[in-house]
């Protein structure tokens, strides 16, 4: 096994509540990690960064009101007090030089500055302002006197190439060891206890969060335990509330196939049985008492074929629809004209109608020429009809009618029974449903509407039933692939 299946088999072990816990834990720390980052190791750098930024804008500021007052625009009053209000708003010590680098204004804030009364060290700051690409300096030195150190800002006044004077600002770079101490106290503290609080908020939301998901993993264990009666609680938030609502509904079909499918087990065992016991009977009398009686002995192997041809039937029933419902059986379409194959297959069942006093009325439409596979269709229109004898009512009346429509050929098939209560008519064309007034007048195996059904869902056609209680049910499908129209 390679590392990385070891590390994903580690962590499929790892239960929910820890995962999302590990994650709000891993978070906060990586917040801390980089409050301590930027505060700490670069509060220095970024608070000479601000006052270089500051001392830059001022002095781009001072060079206006200079240009105004050089225009007459302002009065040098109104400059002087102008320069002065920046100067004391931002802690600057102000120097302005004529062209010839005579003193023309000063603003003094800070007491100790690098700029007033030291001809010589300005002299330097104006030679470096003219010998720099952009006519500006910006410096960082350490005073002598105070130990501080200093920020000085210069650039010319007017045209850079002929500059008419020349500004200096001066400001003062508090030290920030003594901040950042306080600081970094102040974060231990802070770190500690948000550290603790956040373990145990954490601790709290994963258990949160994770319950829900716990809870349907409870239930869903009983579930496949074969617990159709467990509850799924997803009350917590949207998602888990979703996953417990599609628990809930496959726990409810899980439930009604379980109870369908020994349905199905009871009645195939019982239509079973019946036959086999037949098939036996007939033959012990076959060898025990008919052997030598012709007439007998071919009564009794007519009920044995009989009853051999009603298993087979059933057999082949099952067969169909797990082949059908399994995705192996294919369909062969073809063109056929479909009036015609309605009067082939009504046909067949004449000798039951005259045998049996059944009587199936047809209403044709115009010929069309339907494509589909004719074989199938045939199974699905045959078991409509095979149905709708079995539960016609006294007076054995069924009515087949072909509907041609824009949309297709419509097929009904009818019945007078008893009809279809509202709430069983979803149930009818289901595998394991079973009418509780079935009559076994006709053969067969209680799985023809499954056919059915699996048929018409193979073809993508639309079907259902029309039921009315006391006056019969109107099953029908219509065949959307037309080809033509033929007259008759």
């Amino acid at each position: 096994m390679s590392a990385l299946s070891k590390i994903r088999s580690v962590n499929s072990r790892i239960p929910l509540k820890i995962k999302v816990w590990l994650y709000f834990v891993t978070f906060t720390i990586m917040v801390f990690v980089l409050l301590w980052t930027f505060q700490i190791l670069f509060l220095e750098r970024f608070y000479e960064s601000m006052k270089t930024r500051a001392a830059s804008r001022s002095a781009d500021r001072i060079a206006g009101y200079y240009d105004q007052l050089s225009e007459g625009v302002i009065t040098s009053t109104e400059f002087k007090n102008k320069v002065e209000a920046i100067a004391i708003n931002n802690d600057l010590c102000v120097e302005i030089l004529d062209k010839y680098e005579r003193s023309v204004f000063s603003a003094e804030t800070l007491g100790d500055c690098l700029i007033h009364g030291r001809a010589n060290r300005t002299r330097v700051y104006i030679i470096n302002i003219l010998e720099s690409e952009d006519r500006t300096i910006r410096y960082t030195m350490k005073n002598p006197r105070s130990g501080y150190n200093m920020l000085l800002y210069g650039r010319t006044l007017g045209s850079s190439d002929n500059p008419n004077g020349y500004l200096l600002v001066n400001s003062v770079l508090v030290p920030v060891g003594s901040t950042v101490s306080i600081i970094k106290r102040q974060l231990m503290i802070i770190t500690g206890f948000l550290i603790a609080f956040a373990f145990i908020i954490s601790l709290f939301l994963s258990r949160r969060i994770a319950k829900p998901i716990t809870d349907i993993t409870k239930s869903a264990e009983n579930l496949a335990k074969g617990d159709f009666k467990t509850k799924f609680d997803g009350r917590g938030y949207l998602e888990a509330m979703k996953l417990a609502d599609t628990l809930t509904y496959a726990e409810t079909e899980l439930s009604r196939v379980d109870t369908m499918q020994r349905d199905l087990i009871a009645n195939v065992s019982h239509d079973l049985r019946t036959p086999l016991t037949m098939l036996k009977a007939y033959a012990e009398m076959i060898r025990d008492l008919s052997g030598d009686n012709p007439v007998k002995r071919n009564e009794h192997l007519e009920i044995i074929i009989n009853e051999t041809d009603r298993l087979s039937l059933m057999v082949n029933d099952i067969l169909d629809l797990s082949k059908l419902e399994s995705g192996r059986q294919k369909l062969n379409p073809s063109e056929f004209e479909i009036s015609g194959k309605l009067s082939e297959i009504i046909d067949r069942f004449k000798g039951i109608s005259e045998k049996m006093g059944y009587t199936i009325n047809f209403t044709p439409d115009s010929e069309r020429t339907v494509y589909c596979d004719v074989v199938k269709i045939e199974q699905v229109i045959y078991n409509l009809i095979n149905n709708a004898i079995n539960y016609t009512g006294e007076d054995k009346q069924v009515f087949v009618r072909q509907i041609n429509t824009p949309e297709g050929v419509l097929i009904e098939v009818e019945d007078t029974g008893d009809g279809i209560e509202e709430d069983k008519i979803k149930l009818i064309f289901d595998k394991y449903y079973r009418s509780e007034n079935h009559k076994r007048e006709v053969v067969g195996t209680g799985l023809g509407l499954s056919i059915v059904k699996a048929v018409l869902k193979l073809h993508n056609y639309d079907y259902g039933v029309r039921s009315t209680l006391g006056k019969g049910s109107t099953f029908w499908f219509r065949i959307s692939d037309v080809r033509s129209d033929i007259q008759k």
